[in-house]
């Protein structure tokens, strides 16, 4: 018997265009790198890409022309780091006591737009005309009980507002309108998608509550779990009304939501992913181009 595993089919170059949304999920949305690098292997660039929460912030980085490897490399050198994490937050406190007060305190509630600014390579453009691909970024209206597309205009200010997570950020507001994470609303908004490419991909990094079924969990991770029950039953409504002709959905029920500093392990556990990227995109290519 032969145990060398069997090469991964490549696609084309040219062809079939190809569409991506990249989903929602805190820290587990570092998986999205194994599929931004699948791509760049495979020669293909999106027309189009949508995202929410962390899924808009890679996707920004992959619209502005970066590669996979490129993000990695980021990502592991800035919030894969403590001490690098805690020197740049340490950047961004205030001045002074005016500055400290203006607005008022508030626990626990931190200004992503800044945080953003601080941590986010310098090749991510301050506007979205500036991106090489287009993005659309999905906030949630909060009085508005709806969800918007940001395409155009201030690219930070729309990401902060799309991974404004209730209750670690303060929400963000534009057009006079307050924003807060998109995921909330669409998760993986593959449906942003429809019609503008001929293959649509939406990456799916919730993942849900994992245990052993008996243990309670505690407060708070029954309340992120709860929110991820809440982002699966919307996803599942959306798959059922017009699936995306990929779905793919890494292994990442194990970290929770803010284990940006467990970066490593996120990318070590999810590294299957990328090899699924392949063999779907190739089985989608035969079926577009009946080869």
């Amino acid at each position: 018997m032969n145990d060398t595993p069997a090469p991964i089919p490549v696609a084309k170059k040219s062809g079939p265009t190809v569409a991506i949304a990249f989903g929602g999920g805190g820290a587990r949305g570092l998986a999205h790198i194994h599929v931004i690098e699948a791509l760049d292997e495979l020669g293909i660039r999106p027309v189009v890409i949508a995202g929410s929460s962390i899924g808009s912030i890679m996707g920004a980085g992959m619209a502005a022309g970066m590669r996979g490897t490129e993000i990695r490399e980021h990502v592991l050198s800035t919030i894969g780091r403590r001490r690098e994490v805690m020197n740049r937050i340490w950047s961004l406190r205030p001045t002074n006591l005016a500055s400290a007060v203006a607005g008022g305190f508030r626990v626990g509630q931190f200004n992503l737009e800044r945080l953003l600014k601080a941590f986010l390579p310098e090749g991510i453009p301050a506007d979205f005309a500036d991106l090489s691909i287009p993005l659309k970024v999905v906030v949630t209206d909060y009085y508005g009980q709806s969800e918007r597309v940001c395409e155009s205009g201030d690219l930070y200010q729309a990401l902060a507002a799309s991974s404004a997570l209730p209750a670690m950020f303060m929400p963000v507001r534009i057009d006079g309108r307050v924003m807060i994470d998109g995921g909330i609303y669409n998760p993986v908004p593959f449906d942003h998608l429809v019609g503008l490419a001929d293959i649509v991909i939406g990456v799916d990094v919730v993942g849900g509550p994992e245990g052993d079924g008996e243990a309670m969990p505690t407060r708070i991770d029954s309340l992120f779990g709860a929110s991820q029950l809440m982002m699966q039953s919307i996803i599942a409504m959306k798959v059922k009304a017009h699936p995306p002709d990929i779905l793919l959905r890494p292994e990442v029920s194990r970290f929770r939501v803010m284990d940006f500093l467990k970066a490593q392990d996120v990318l070590a556990a999810t590294a299957g992913i990328k090899d699924q990227v392949k063999i779907a995109l190739d089985a989608a290519f035969a079926a577009k181009t009946g080869n």
